[in-house]
This record gives structure tokens, C-alpha cells and sequence, in this order.
């Protein structure tokens, strides 16, 4: 039973009241591209991020708004950065770094949500139960190839919403040879 490849570049999820700071008031963002979870989508918007070492002039914001505003990166991104941003499930942003945000109509400093996104395969009830796996289990993910590998610690998210995907970062998917669209599978 294949699973499908979601690579995830650098993007940042933005609060109502961000994404009006950042891009005026009652601003609502611009579908560009529709992602693989229902709901989700690459806005045609995009925000500079400072860190202090150095910045990224374009990050893709996703869509739709959040009750947090988050920033995901890869490692690499967190050393150009020079941030220290831990590896966390997304949504598990406490204690971790803030960046400055720069907009078209504004600017702002978050306290916390600077994170690199750890591993996991988003599945509705109904995949959890074919793959006999459970919400917040963690399992290990073969990739086969020339660069073939073994992920472990690959958290399950399980919800109704969902749609099957196995999200991993850029790092990652280069180090495995991997591109969105591909297939791999869980290790029982």
C-alpha cells in the first residue's frame, strides 16, 4: 500500500490579524494553487522574513488564515536564518523563536512559531484503519531507488478532513531522492 509524496517548501501560515498588519486591512489572500489537504492552499501572497543572520525575500503564504501564525523551514533554512528552530509537529509552537515578518502594507516581530516541521503522514480514519496505524503514532516510511532510505519517527495525523499524504521537507526529499508525486510505504 503506497503512500503519495508531499515535499514542503519553506512557508509560513498567517493569524487574521497578521495577515492584516502585514497586508491592510480586510485583506483576504489569493488562491494561486490548491495543496493535497482539502482546504489548503499556496496563496498567490508572499512575506520577506528576517532573521539574524540573514532573510528570505519571498515565503509562499499558505492558505487559508490560522489561530497562529507559524513559519516552516528546513534546517538549512533555519542556519541561513540563524535561528534555532526545533523540530515540532505543526501547531507545537511554544518555546520556540520568533521572526521578523515583513509585508507590502506592514511589518511585525512574533514571540514564537519559527519551526522546522517534523515528518508525518496526514490520513483519514478510514486509511488509519487499512494501515492498522493510529492518530499520534509514530511509524517508520521506506523510500526505494538509488538513494533508497528508511525514515523512522514519522508522526500519524489522523483526522476526516485529511487526504493521504507522507509530508516531508526539502531536506529530506533531497536527501532521498524524492519529489512530490512520489510513492512510498509504511514498515510493518
Amino acid at each position: 500500500m503506497d503512500i503519495p509524496v508531499g515535499v514542503s517548501s519553506r512557508h509560513i501560515h498567517l493569524t487574521r490579524e497578521h495577515l492584516e498588519l502585514l497586508f491592510g486591512e480586510g485583506y483576504e489572500l489569493t488562491n494561486m494553487k490548491d495543496l493535497s489537504q482539502p482546504g489548503e492552499f499556496a496563496a498567490h501572497e508572499t512575506v520577506r522574513v528576517i532573521g539574524p543572520k540573514g532573510e528570505f525575500p519571498a515565503v509562499r503564504v499558505l492558505g487559508p488564515v490560522r489561530k497562529f501564525t507559524q513559519l516552516e523551514i528546513s534546517k538549512t533554512d533555519s542556519f541561513a536564518l540563524g535561528v534555532k528552530a526545533p523540530l515540532r509537529a505543526s501547531g507545537n509552537i511554544e518555546g520556540t523563536p520568533g521572526i521578523k515578518i515583513v509585508g507590502p502594507k506592514g511589518e511585525l516581530e512574533t514571540e514564537e512559531g519559527v519551526i522546522v516541521a517534523a515528518r508525518h503522514i496526514h490520513m483519514t480514519p478510514r486509511d488509519a484503519e487499512k494501515f492498522e496505524v493510529e492518530n499520534g503514532q509514530y511509524v517508520s516510511v521506506r523510500i526505494e531507488g538509488e538513494r533508497g532510505l528508511v525514515f523512522n519517527q514519522v508522526l500519524i495525523r489522523v483526522k476526516d478532513t485529511f487526504a493521504l499524504d507522507f509530508h516531508i521537507d526539502t531536506d529530506e526529499a533531497n536527501a532521498a531522492g524524492l519529489r512530490t508525486g512520489d510513492r512510498v510505504q509504511i514498515i510493518k
